[in-house]
C-alpha cells in the first residue's frame, strides 16, 4: 500500500494511467485498421485524448507544477472533449 500512496503523492500514478490510455489508443486503432473491429479511430480518439490530458493535469498538480501547466493541460482536455462532442454530434445528424 505504501507504493500506491507514494505513486499518488509524487504524481507518477496518473502519468502511468495516461500512458495506458495511449497504449489503449494504439491497440484500438490497430484493431480497427487490421480487422475493422471496434470503433473507428475518430469515434474514440477525442475521448481518450481528453482523459489522458486530465490524468496529466492531475499528475502536474500532484507534482506541484506551476498553475499554468495544470491550466494548459486542462485546456487541452477541454478542447479534445469539444472535438469529441462535435464529431459525435455530426454523426447523429
Amino acid at each position: 500500500m505504501d507504493f500506491l500512496a507514494a505513486a499518488i503523492e509524487e504524481g507518477s500514478l496518473p502519468r502511468w494511467i495516461a500512458a495506458l490510455v495511449v497504449l489503449e489508443a494504439i491497440v484500438l486503432v490497430w484493431l480497427w485498421r487490421s480487422r475493422r473491429t471496434g470503433l473507428a479511430p475518430r469515434e474514440l480518439l477525442g475521448s481518450l485524448a481528453s482523459g489522458a490530458f486530465l490524468m496529466l493535469a492531475v499528475a502536474a498538480a500532484l507534482a506541484d507544477a506551476p498553475w499554468w501547466d495544470v491550466a494548459g493541460l486542462l485546456a487541452l482536455s477541454f478542447v479534445a472533449h469539444l472535438a469529441d462532442l462535435a464529431l459525435r454530434w455530426r454523426a447523429g445528424d
